[in-house]
């Protein structure tokens, strides 16, 4: 794949907040997510510098979950980029953590302790999305003909981790130890990937 992707996760929700799982569920941006999605949009803006201001247009595609579009019209009123542009992307949307979703992962690893010991716990979920079924949907997007070359991404935690595994086509191992920021996202290129920390309002 030779296209230009800069993946963005949503901003925090109350659901982070509280450590619950959401999935397909949602919950709206906190105050601090508002911040940590401008935050992106700034350095996003100062990372594409001259390619903006020389009018190369990057699609916006974005998840159809609520929070995902509350980061993408943020990140895009800082990049000065017509929130008209945002495309959805049912592809993009989170795991679905089936039965589990809202739940507290606290309280939930200490009902089952085992879960803790699995880099895969999420997939435990009764009636939860299948891992398998998550590679292929991301497998499918990074194969489609019609994607732009420039594309600016805004989905989710879990789904951005699988997502950046199966771009740079990592072990379990290396692609499980991978964090899950909202204060920072990634560039995707040549089947390599950078991270672009933000900064955040003191």
């Amino acid at each position: 794949m030779t296209s230009t992707i800069y993946l963005l996760r949503h901003g925090q929700t109350e659901f982070n907040a509280e450590r619950r799982l959401q999935g397909h569920c949602d919950s709206p941006l906190t105050a601090l997510g508002e911040e940590q999605a401008q935050a992106m949009g700034a350095a996003l803006r100062d990372e594409l510098g001259d390619e903006l201001r020389n009018g190369h247009d990057y699609a916006v595609l974005v998840s159809p979950l609520g929070r995902a579009q509350q980061t993408a019209r943020l990140v895009c009123q800082q990049l000065g980029i017509p929130t008209q542009r945002i495309q959805t992307d049912q592809r993009l949307i989170e795991v679905s953590f089936g039965n589990w979703e809202k739940l507290n992962v606290l309280e939930l690893h200490a009902e089952q302790p085992q879960l803790a010991k699995l880099d895969n716990w999420y997939f435990e979920a009764p009636n939860g999305e299948a891992y398998t079924d998550v590679v292929a949907r991301i497998e499918h997007f990074l194969a489609d003909p019609q994607l732009p070359n420039k594309m600016i991404i805004v989905a989710h935690g879990l789904l951005g981790r699988i997502f950046r595994g199966v771009y740079a086509n990592m072990s379990a191992a290396t692609m499980w130890s991978q964090d899950m920021p909202q204060d920072a996202f990634f560039k995707l290129r040549a089947g390599k990937i950078k991270r672009i920390e933000c900064r955040l309002p003191a």
